[in-house]
């Protein structure tokens, strides 16, 4: 329940409540007649008045003040003025909740009684003007039509897709009964293989392993019409103020370009610019040959100027994807800025001060409710990008991790079509919705006491005998990896064995719509008298994933001490995480990837300067990969001074034509090829001799799925092809049009 800002008393579902432009909420008596907001100061644009209408049982109007709590969230409230159908939330404009639970604008309402359902309130309300100039940010209502765009183009084969029932109404299909691309493998593995059987053990560790079916299609522009792949319907979400003029937005057209001609005809795209303000530029349309000409021939057209003010791109994209009347199995958004909020966080470009110290920027206001989900349904996904050193990195990251996205940093802005492609290629091969994972308890005594799950939902139920995990969506050959810390009891002489678990998934198959629930083998462990040395041995999954776990531990720690100024200790966080490895895990490739990117980020976070230009952005990248187990990028101009790492980047630079690599950039740490990480020495993915893609860092590169793969090399050679060519007498000249 919300609580008020003033009084600090719990508000009923059945109590009014005024809600103001700074997105404070009170009882309406606790702010009649006021100017400014009581907590935080700001001027507000109207004046709200709330006066006792005598329509009421109440034996005192004004509430009786609570305890005070720590924190006070805003209540939920509806997206839509139930008068004039604009856009509600968001530190637009003042709003009023009535007791009938419709809410308006505050200068859309007036009188005691509901326009709409004609009860009567216990407030009669009424506001006027308190200021001659509105705030900058402030739409008067008339103009913040319409709450939702409803014209986007048929699919191209209208099959409307029943909305997903609640699990437990799942008619579930055997894993024979599954096609579209094969079905989820679900596997485990034991810490240890053999258990001490006259004694009990706590904190066993159990891993669970997922990996998603492979994808239907390689490429969605060219898919043969027998191979299903769940189409996409994309919102894009672009930067266009001010500080993006020049190079900037010429690179974000051609990465714009690229990822259109990505898209097959059954996928539909809409296109976003926010500056101070935000328009979408082409409603959702289909990737079919005019859509993508329309599409190409609205991008360029995009001209840089203004401030920037993400909320409203992003209300833009909520009002898209919100009023579709057919949609795809898939949405997503994709957001790219280059600069700070200037006018919804308190930056010096907004209308209000702010102390950031004080009142410290909360970054899920720039997120529309719509896209935040609610009860019985999910976040819609935005992955943001960071475009060069200025970006806020910690509102881009905030706003992947509020919706289940992934935060990738660009310094190396040459290669922003490469971040794109590796989450185009994603996206394009979602093949896992609505993931769960069922984990029973076999013996009687066997107990769950924690599950490692990241940012996934976890709960441990029936007293440690059950434990679930929402995994969600996968893309084509994705894995997770989660850990269970399990008691196991002693047992009698006669027990050889012991059956701890039972682990089954069920998801539903994008392609076809089915729902699919696989099994994995029942997990057990020998007991015997004694435990021979060979078998104390780790097994060596466990081992990894342990270690990778605690790494992201260890970078949020990191990150937190460097927020706070010690960047002494921020490093010696990550050094001593360095030196944890295990020595039957020093020749992991893994493992490896990931000393190597702690090496990296220790060397980021030891100084303020180096922090705030490119350490902030790395850290919090590769923490949005891990915590999610999914590839996102940190494209960095060079990489840190560390021996290794400069060999390795200079290898792929040699390789590549191009100049530096960072984590994964260019190669070097990254994934396949170039030396390091997975395929190291020359080899992996794109045979030898061959720098891989630039994409995330070495560690956090190993999330990155085939689909992923395919489309960053794509954008390679598509990069190459358009850069200009020296003729043999040195001059240059650019490719000819085919």
């Amino acid at each position: 329940m919300a609580t008020c800002a003033v009084c600090y008393g719990v508000m009923g579902p059945s109590e009014a409540v005024f809600t103001s432009e700074c997105s404070h909420v009170f009882h309406p008596s606790c702010v009649s007649g006021r100017s400014a907001c009581p907590s935080c100061s700001r001027s507000w644009f109207h004046t709200p008045t709330f006066t006792p209408s005598g329509y009421t049982s109440y034996s005192a109007l004004r509430p009786q003040p609570a305890r005070m709590p720590s924190l006070y969230h805003a209540a939920p409230s509806p997206s839509a003025c139930a008068s004039c159908q604009g856009w509600i939330g968001g530190g637009v404009s003042a709003s009023f909740t009535s007791e009938c639970q419709h809410a308006f604008h505050l200068a859309c309402v007036t009188g005691c009684v509901c326009p709409v359902c004609s009860t009567f309130w216990a407030y009669s309300v009424s506001s006027h003007v308190s200021h001659t100039n509105p705030p900058s940010h402030y739409t008067p209502p008339h103009l913040q039509f319409p709450a939702v765009y409803d014209d986007d183009e048929p699919l191209d084969t209208p099959a409307p897709r029943a909305a997903a029932p609640p699990l437990e109404d799942w008619d579930l299909v055997s894993d024979d009964a599954a096609d579209g691309g094969g079905k989820l493998v679900l596997d485990t593995h034991c810490e240890h293989a053999v258990v001490l059987r006259g004694k009990t053990h706590d904190n066993f560790v159990v891993l669970v392993h997922a990996k998603a079916p492979g994808a239907a299609t390689e490429s969605a522009a060219t898919a043969a019409a027998d191979e299903p792949r769940s189409p996409l319907d994309l919102v894009t979400v672009l930067d266009v103020s001010g500080s993006m003029t020049g190079s900037k937005i010429a690179l974000l057209k051609k990465s714009m370009e690229f990822v259109i001609d990505q898209l097959g005809p059954a996928d539909r795209l809409s296109v976003v610019s926010f500056s101070t303000d935000a328009r979408r530029v082409i409603p959702l349309t289909r990737m079919s040959d005019a859509g993508k000409v329309r599409a190409k021939g609205a991008v360029q057209l995009l001209k840089a100027s203004g401030g920037t003010n993400i909320l409203k791109g992003l209300t833009e994209a909520a009002k898209v994807l919100g009023g579709r009347r057919h949609k795809n199995a898939v949405a997503s958004v994709i957001l790219l800025s280059d600069g700070q909020d200037t006018y919804n966080l308190g930056n010096s470009g907004g209308y209000y001060p702010y102390d950031s110290v004080s009142q410290p920027k909360n970054y899920r206001d720039l997120v529309p409710l719509p896209l935040l989900g609610g009860e019985g349904s999910r976040p819609t996904t935005i992955h943001t990008f960071g475009f060069g050193t200025d970006n806020d990195a910690c509102a881009m990251h905030s706003i992947a991790e509020e919706t289940g996205g992934t935060y990738s940093f660009i310094e190396n802005k040459a290669v922003v079509q490469d971040s794109f492609a590796q989450c185009i290629g994603g996206l394009l091969s979602v093949a896992v919705q609505e993931a769960w994972i069922s984990v029973d308890c076999v013996h009687p005594d066997v107990r769950i006491q924690a599950v490692k799950s990241g940012r996934y939902k976890s709960s441990v139920q029936a007293y440690g005998r059950k434990a679930s995990v929402d995994v969600g969506e996968l893309y084509a050959e994705e894995e997770r990896r989660f850990l269970l810390m399990v008691q196991i009891p002693k047992t009698g002489d006669e027990d050889d064995v012991t059956q701890l678990m039972k682990v089954t998934c069920t998801y539903r198959d994008t392609a076809t719509g089915q729902v699919v629930t696989v099994a994995g083998e029942d997990v057990v462990v020998q007991r015997p008298l004694e435990v021979a040395k060979d078998d104390q041995k780790p097994n060596m999954e466990v081992a990894r994933e342990k270690f990778r776990v605690e790494a992201t531990v260890d970078i949020a720690a990191a990150r937190g001490a460097a927020e706070r100024g010690d960047h002494a200790e921020a490093a010696r966080i990550l050094d001593r995480r360095q030196k944890a490895l295990l020595p039957e895990l020093s020749g992991d490739a893994r493992c490896e990837a990931l000393v190597q990117d702690l090496r990296e980020l220790s060397a980021r976070v030891a100084t303020r300067q180096e922090y705030e230009k490119t350490g902030r952005g790395c850290l919090l990248s590769g923490l949005s990969s891990h915590v999610q187990q999914r590839a996102a990028s940190a494209l960095m101009v060079g990489a840190m001074a560390h021996p290794e790492v400069e060999g390795m980047t200079g290898r792929c630079s040699a390789s590549s034509g191009r100049g530096g690599g960072g984590y994964g950039g260019g190669g070097g740490v990254g994934y396949g090829g170039g030396g390091g990480g997975y395929g190291g020495g020359g080899g992996g993915y794109y045979g030898v001799g061959a720098c891989p893609p630039t994409a995330g860092f070495g560690a956090a590169a190993a999330y990155a799925t085939p689909a992923m793969h395919r489309m960053v090399g794509a954008s390679r050679v598509n990069r190459e092809q358009q850069q200009p060519k020296k003729s043999k007498s040195g001059s240059m000249f650019a490719p000819k049009n085919e």
